[in-house]
């Protein structure tokens, strides 16, 4: 059978379900089916040229294993990496012969030969793609995790009887003599900026474990010159979802491949093999199924060892339950939001969100509002629950930065407060400290377009003294709430129960997002919890803001299912 016929076939099995597959993978499958039935067409001027995707595969046929039960031995391209692979290196321009797949995305579970894949691709990208003086990087932020794709590479090569008298390893390069081309490694820890490069071939291992793109843009930016770079991305799931891999790749790559998503990226090769989630973010399948474990792992599943393998690590993980992160992100490729003491499930929190959120909805109703200060050289925030008449509160958010601070905050805190700014969920006000009289024409602002009643304005009395009396000399009703478990735990247990239990709808303000993503919690002898601002190493400022609010909400408010607003003409937004 032909390599197109068994990926056409491989295609189809997983489409309909002969092949246990979760369904980023199915759509993966669905997108390549699609793309033959349009190719050399006007509108897609791309060919799969099998002989050029069996060059490649050939070419990992050249090196044998380095570890495992197969060490020793040939490596022999199992039908995912046929697939992943033959998609990358296949697919060609109509026109100029070069690749068609500039960027590529593979998100699989631990143990399904990643390092091995992507030490292939180095190597070939070194010595057999025929591009002058190629260079190739494999980077990461620590020096560690950037080496351990090239060493094993530099492994293969080693053992590669082909490659004898053809290579140089030396000075932490693999160096292929005839072209001078070569394969190195690249991390933050080496100080490097980038100058200089002229990368044919990047590759990223464990991008999840990447707190900011910084390495990923700096090959990126150097590839202008090349005529079909590629830059590869392998990683597993991870639990830290306000870094780069999760807030901007994964979310970008699953619209890719998302047929109900208008996104298109016809120079980007996707590949997502991962448990299933409904869609509010919880996961559907019995991880103690095996049958599903295919859908993390469509190598390590389908071996005895490696089955073997899977059964350790969940009984460790069901044995200590501190463990099961791990295994959900690391063995079945699940995004897992759960820092220590963290506040908030993130998935609950987004299962909350309303798309299109009807702002009109809230006109002439009444609110407590929340505020945290901060310092005047850093974020400040408001917060605004409004008591739906359906038992429901809907929860609003608003930030400040000052202008002059603001690139040094998105390189500072890693966060994109200049692409939220545009979008208008900061205010940026001049100068160099936050701006009060934005934040008091903010809340002008509203109520003249929504005419929003403030019933109350709760604030951390802690530097907010100037605030408080430039508000109150305007008629508002400014109230105090003290900093402490005392006075806000009962509000910030209640604010989760209600989100927990879908009694909260938002907006889906990414800043609110953000800060409720990064509180911690701290904890009296009595269980009673409050937001800890020494812990949360990142911004939580507008969580504090609301989190005030709804303290005050439930004081004034303390009968369950009694509406403080119950005659003021209240309306549901769902």
């Amino acid at each position: 059978m032909s390599l197109r016929d068994e990926l056409i076939q491989y295609s189809n099995d997983i489409v309909e379900g002969k092949i246990i597959a979760c369904v980023k993978h199915k759509w993966a499958c669905q997108r390549f089916l699609n793309d033959l039935e349009r190719e050399n067409t006007k509108e897609f001027p791309y060919i799969f040229n099998e002989d050029r995707a069996n060059r490649f595969l050939e070419w990992m046929t050249f090196f044998k294993h380095t570890k495992g039960p197969l060490q020793g031995q040939f490596i022999q391209p199992h039908i995912i990496q046929k697939f992943v692979f033959g998609n990358i290196y296949g697919w060609v321009n109509v026109k100029t012969g070069y690749r068609r797949f500039k960027k590529s995305y593979w998100q699989v579970g631990r143990k399904n030969a990643k390092s091995q894949s992507e030490a292939c691709v180095g190597t070939y990208e070194t010595f057999a793609d025929d591009e002058g003086a190629s260079e190739v990087y494999c980077a990461a932020t620590k020096t560690k995790q950037a080496k351990v794709v090239w060493n094993e590479a530099r492994l293969q090569v080693k053992k590669c009887e082909f490659l004898k008298g053809k290579n140089k390893i030396a000075n932490g390069q693999i160096t292929h003599l005839k072209s001078d081309s070569y394969m190195t490694y690249l991390s933050k820890e080496d100080g490097k900026t980038g100058d200089g490069f002229n990368p044919q071939c990047g590759i990223i291992d464990e991008y999840h474990a990447h707190p900011t793109s910084e390495m990923y843009d700096i090959i990126v930016s150097g590839m202008g010159a090349r005529v079909q770079p590629l830059m590869m991305i392998i990683t597993t799931a991870g639990f830290e979802l306000n870094h780069p891999c999760y807030r901007v790749e994964y979310k970008y790559v699953s619209n890719i491949l998302n047929p109900d998503s208008p996104i298109e990226n016809d120079e980007y090769f996707v590949m997502i093999n991962e448990l299933d989630k409904d869609k509010g973010g919880k996961l559907i399948d019995d991880i103690k199924d095996e049958k599903v474990w295919l859908k993390a792992n469509p190598i390590v599943a389908e071996n005895e060892t490696g089955l073997n393998y899977l059964r350790g690590e969940l009984k460790t993980a069901l044995d200590v339950p501190e463990k099961m992160k791990n295994f959900l992100t690391k063995n079945m490729d699940v995004w897992i939001d759960k820092r220590a003491s963290g506040y908030m499930e993130m998935d609950k929190w987004k299962a909350c969100g309303v798309g299109n959120f009807n702002y009109n909805n809230l006109l002439d109703m009444e609110c407590i509002s929340g505020v945290d200060l901060s310092i005047k050289n850093d974020l400040t925030s408001t917060g605004f629950e409004f008591k739906l008449d359906n038992g429901k509160h809907a929860v609003l958010s608003h930030s400040f930065l000052p202008k002059e601070r603001l690139q040094e905050k998105v390189i500072k805190d890693k966060m994109p407060y200049d692409v939220w700014a545009e979008q208008g969920w900061i205010t940026l006000t001049p100068g160099s400290v936050v701006d009060y009289s934005f934040v008091k024409k903010y809340y002008e602002e509203m109520y003249q377009k929504y005419r929003w009643r403030y019933r109350e304005i709760v604030y951390d009395p802690w530097n907010a003294t100037q605030f408080s009396i430039m508000m109150e000399n305007d008629g508002y009703t400014m109230v105090e709430m003290r900093q402490g478990i005392r006075s806000l735990g009962e509000g910030t247990k209640s604010f989760r129960d209600e989100v927990y239990a879908g009694n909260i709808i938002h907006d889906n303000n990414p800043v609110l997002e953000m800060a409720l993503r990064n509180a911690v919690t701290k904890e009296d002898a009595n269980e009673n919890i409050m937001l800890d601002k020494e812990k949360s190493t990142m911004r939580i400022d507008p969580a504090a803001a609301m989190i005030n609010a709804h303290s005050r909400m439930i004081i004034i408010n303390p009968d369950e299912g009694t509406s403080i607003y119950e005659k003021r003409g209240m309306r549901s937004l769902l």
